[in-house]
């Protein structure tokens, strides 16, 4: 047999020669090298390959794959790793749209005419071959299809970029040197199955081994556990499959303890019986492990390590259960991906992401949209953390309202059905035993039709533990019973809940929700309470985990900066954390929002509602800080008892009587990680500050006024404002300051176009006529008054009124009534724009991350530090970002000067750049060097949204009102 390249563009073909899909063994030739994690029976063929780039067909090199053909003169690539990050082709990031979009019309089914071929040889030595084994050869990750050669002879073609490609190959090894030789497909008619919202690469991205497997060895095994309807007694079940066996010794073991051992001389099923058994799940990932010695006439040949977690996850009374107790998703979705090459993403990153994911109470994973590498469910088995495990397969592309429904795919067309079934049985038959898998998914965004409902039922008819997820039947119910689980995208809160009171017949979850692109994910906690309010609701999956963006020449780029079109733009930047794996601020309020512990506090007592499902609170250390004025002044640490969805109360240990400003500050904590956290802060009048009675002299001409006092001068033009505060001889005010009401665009703003119905206020800011009312002089201060008359906004003036008192300090009041007509104000303040040297910014306010009116439920009043240069938040986009809300203090420090600025509660930022520069950068290196620091307090500034990014707006409650606006605070130098 030949390759033919008609395979490549046929449905029904995806798989020649390729081997049977099997379970995920770690196979040993020892105990020994069991208990090293290093293995003889692999061999791994990951390094520097031969490669040659062809552009199609009519390019390629077809005698390559020959023995005796020499490819000295080749490039060399990097294996794994995609080809077009190492100087092929162009990566392309796209979402819905097929890459090929608007250059070649095809339908589903064909593939584009320009079709890039990479071709790519190495070599091993049989003397790298065990004796006594069959071999083969396991690519983990190819995109999208390949073929492959042994010694010049064709052995087989594979499609899914996602699951294995495995080939025996031991028939065609000879001695001492051998050739693979691979060619690698970007596109093929699988590519309609892989429409997902990522970068578009091709390559050998995963691993590539060689695989040993000696004559008698396990083929195969299939790992259930049972439960008892009181979740004390478990069997666990073994159904191995095992070739020329003479004698296979099974134990279970926990913690290196033996628990049981069996010893079998066939494949027949075994079962272990274990009373009180230690439960798996994402709080409590106690995992056993299962020892298979498999042993031939001399003796032992292999070892298999096989982690196993009990665990019982069923659907009771419509509500989906892991051991008996209602399951909340506290979930994320995330790509596979890293800044520095693509797909290919390590176990170390990977255990990072895990991890950072624990830190910050999320507790579910979806693999959108594809089976993720073997490590990364060890990783979750390992330290807890509940899975949806996602068939490669998206289609978005062809059910748009732009394609005629005939060309929907897989929907109810036969010559797609084997190609997505062999999918779902590649991705189900290697993750089969993972106990964090709790959830088959089907897909994403593939519409519906009989063929999606065909692998549901394959996949209940191979599994009984687990559930099926479908979330495309909310667009096509002609097979609602595809999924178990009612799944939706991104419904508002409202309907979710006129959903759920009308329909009951379901568990009902979000797979995406809160779309986290660029500065967002406002309002979470609203989708936080629903959960608490209605049992069928439990939980959902924040899109996405990371920014997919890619270093290249030393920064960090989006769709299109590689010159590629059709491109989505910036629209793969929706990650809770920066591409260098960073958190981004949002991640304070997942935070919050995901702790399982609430807390509700007074003066008298703390009480502690103990929503984990199987932890006592005694676990954990809680420490109860004081504050006064945002400085910790007396603290304690408890431990307290409290059962599992329990609740709770303690006395409040410190009691407060003179009126100052107190906080409490509680923290769950363990190991010095903060799981659950709460923030109580007293009532308390503030004193009225007596102004200094220090003279002030006052110059005034025709064009400006002068308030002179003590190592102080101020100067207000009476055309243009405030423009001079120097204090000790430093001068601080670049510009005039000015009031303004207009924010750079977040991505949320841009989309639910923002621009559109907000111009008005970039408008008013820019160009706002400044008209000197009066100046009045006293002894001791000095009050100037100005009105501002808003263009294309009515009749209605601005007032701000400037005092200046005999020690420096100015009081600021503004005060404006919007009409009717125009109250979406983006915000309401006034902008500084200060010398560079003003760097450092100390402040006492809500903190310590970037926060906003509907995204500061995980923030604290305290008293925080940050660096100007650091503030302007790296999101892909440059946007609105920095601020703080309920600020009553900041502090900004230069070279040889401090600003100060006090208030009751308003909202700060400072950055390096105006509102108007971060509009017109599409990135930050388009953004100027820095030469000034722009400080902007505002009364209020309007949420950020997120709901979604393609036309959510900011919730009303977090809109600025038509109420009169007023912003009052004080300034001086220090």
């Amino acid at each position: 047999m030949e390759m033919n390249n008609e395979w490549v563009k046929d449905p029904k073909v995806f798989n020649i020669n390729r081997e049977k899909a099997h379970a995920s063994i770690h196979r040993y030739a020892s105990l020994e090298e069991m208990h090293t994690n290093k293995s003889s029976y692999i061999y791994s063929l990951n390094g520097k390959w031969k490669f040659h780039y062809a552009n199609g067909f009519n390019q390629l090199i077809k005698d390559f794959s020959n023995k005796d053909y020499n490819s000295d003169n080749w490039d060399e690539i990097n294996v794994p790793g995609h080809i077009q990050l190492q100087g092929y082709g162009t990566p392309m990031y796209v979402n819905q749209i097929y890459p090929w979009s608007a250059t070649e019309q095809i339908i589903p089914g064909e593939i584009p005419e320009h079709n890039p071929i990479g071709s790519y040889i190495t070599y091993f030595d049989s003397s790298v071959i065990k004796d006594n084994t069959d071999v083969y050869i396991n690519f983990k990750g190819v995109e999208s299809a390949m073929a492959l050669w042994v010694n010049g002879t064709f052995v087989g073609y594979s499609e899914d970029t996602f699951t294995p490609s495995r080939f025996n190959i031991t028939s065609l090894i000879e001695e001492g040197k051998n050739k693979i030789a691979v060619n690698v497909y970007r596109f093929s008619s699988g590519s309609w199955l892989e429409d997902q919202d990522f970068w578009r690469f091709s390559g050998i991205f995963r691993d590539v081994e060689l695989e040993m497997v000696p004559h008698t060895h396990l083929e195969d095994i299939k790992v259930l556990t049972h439960l008892n309807d009181t979740y004390d007694h478990a069997v666990v079940e073994v159904n191995p499959t095992v070739i020329h066996p003479t004698k296979v010794i099974y134990t279970l073991k926990y913690n290196d303890e033996i628990i049981a051992s069996q010893i079998k001389e066939d494949s027949t099923s075994l079962q272990f019986e274990l009373d009180y058994p230690h439960l798996w799940s994402a709080e409590k990932p106690h995992l056993y492990t299962l020892i298979i010695e498999v042993m031939d006439e001399e003796g032992l040949v292999e070892c298999i390590s096989q982690q196993v977690g009990i665990r019982e996850f069923e659907i009771i009374n419509g509500i989906m259960c892991i051991n008996g107790q209602r399951i909340i998703f506290h979930g994320v979705n995330r790509h596979e991906f890293s800044a520095y090459t693509g797909r290919h993403v390590s176990y170390e990153e990977t255990k990072q992401d895990i991890l950072n994911m624990k830190a910050h109470n999320i507790n579910a994973l979806r693999t959108s949209h594809y089976p993720n590498q073997s490590f990364v469910y060890d990783l979750c088995d390992e330290y807890g953390l509940y899975v949806i495990d996602e068939v490669n397969l998206e289609t978005h592309g062809t059910w748009s309202e732009y394609f005629d429904k005939e060309h929907i795919i897989p929907d109810n067309k036969p010559e797609w059905l084997d190609i997505v079934l062999d999918r779902a049985n590649s991705m189900y038959e290697r993750d089969k035993n993972h106990p964090s898998i709790i959830i088959w998914s089907l897909g994403n965004e593939s519409h519906g039709g009989k063929n999606l409902y065909e692998m549901s039922q394959f996949l209940r008819n191979k599994d009984q533990s687990r559930v099926i997820h479908y979330e495309g039947i909310f667009h096509d119910r002609s097979y609602n019973e595809t999924s178990d689980i009612e799944s939706q995208m991104y419904t508002y809160g409202k309907d979710i809940e006129k959903y759920l009171t009308t329909h009951q017949d379901k568990p009902f979850i979000l797979c995406e929700y809160a779309h986290s692109m660029g500065n967002s994910n406002g309002a979470l906690f609203k989708y936080i309470d629903l959960e608490k309010k209605y049992p069928l609701y439990q939980g959902g999956f924040i899109w996405d985990y990371i920014d997919q963006a890619l270093y290249h020449d030393g920064k960090l780029c989006y769709g299109g900066d590689f010159k590629e079109r059709p491109s989505d733009y910036d629209f793969c930047g929706d990650g809770l954390v920066f591409a260098n794996r960073k958190n981004t601020p949002k991640m304070q309020e997942v935070k919050y929002c995901y702790q399982y512990v609430d807390f509700t506090i007074n003066e008298q007592e703390i009480k502690l509602d103990n929503r984990y499902l199987f932890t006592d609170l005694k676990e954990y250390t809680l420490q109860i800080d004081l504050l006064c004025d945002g400085y910790v002044i007396k603290s304690q640490n408890v431990i307290i008892a409290c059962a599992p969805q329990n609740t709770t109360t303690i006395k409040n240990p410190f009691v407060v009587e003179d009126n100052k400003e107190y906080a409490l500050n509680i923290y769950l904590k363990k190991d010095d990680q903060v799981y659950a956290y709460e923030q109580y802060i007293y009532n308390y009048e503030p004193q009225t500050v007596k102004n200094s009675s220090l003279p002030v002299k006052v110059v005034e001409d025709y064009l400006n006024v002068g308030v002179v006092g003590k190592d102080f001068n101020v100067i207000f033009s009476k055309q243009k404002g405030l423009v001079s505060y120097r204090y000790h001889q430093e001068e601080y005010i670049r510009v005039p300051v000015k009031p303004n009401f207009f924010r750079a665009s977040t991505n949320n703003d841009v989309e639910n176009k923002y621009g559109y119905r907000y111009g008005e206020w970039l408008t008013a800011s820019l160009y706002a006529k400044c008209q000197f009312v009066r100046v009045v002089k006293e002894e001791t201060s000095c009050e100037i008054e100005y009105t501002y008359d808003l263009p294309r906004l009515g009749d209605e003036l601005l007032y701000l009124t400037y005092t200046v008192y005999g020690d420096g300090k100015v009081e600021v009041d503004m005060s404006y009534q919007p009409l009717a007509s125009n109250i979406e104000m983006p915000a309401f303040g006034l902008l500084f724009q200060l010398y560079k040297d003003m760097e450092h910014v100390s402040y006492y306010g809500f903190g310590p991350e970037e926060n906003y009116i509907d995204r500061n439920k995980g923030a604290m009043l305290g008293r925080y530090d940050y660096n100007v240069t650091d503030n302007c938040t790296a999101y892909l986009y440059p946007q609105e970002c920095g601020n703080r809300t309920h600020v009553k203090e900041v502090l900004i420090h230069g070279e040889n000067k401090v600003l100060l600025l006090e208030g009751d509660d308003f909202e700060m930022s400072a950055l390096h750049y105006t509102p108007y520069e971060l509009e017109n950068a599409r990135h930050h290196d388009e953004l100027p060097e820095a030469y000034q620091t722009v400080l902007c307090i505002n009364e209020k500034q309007m949420g950020v949204a997120g709901d979604d990014t393609w036309g959510a707006k900011t919730h009303e409650e977090f809109l600025l009102d038509k109420n009169k606006h007023h912003l009052h605070f004080v300034f001086k130098g220090e």
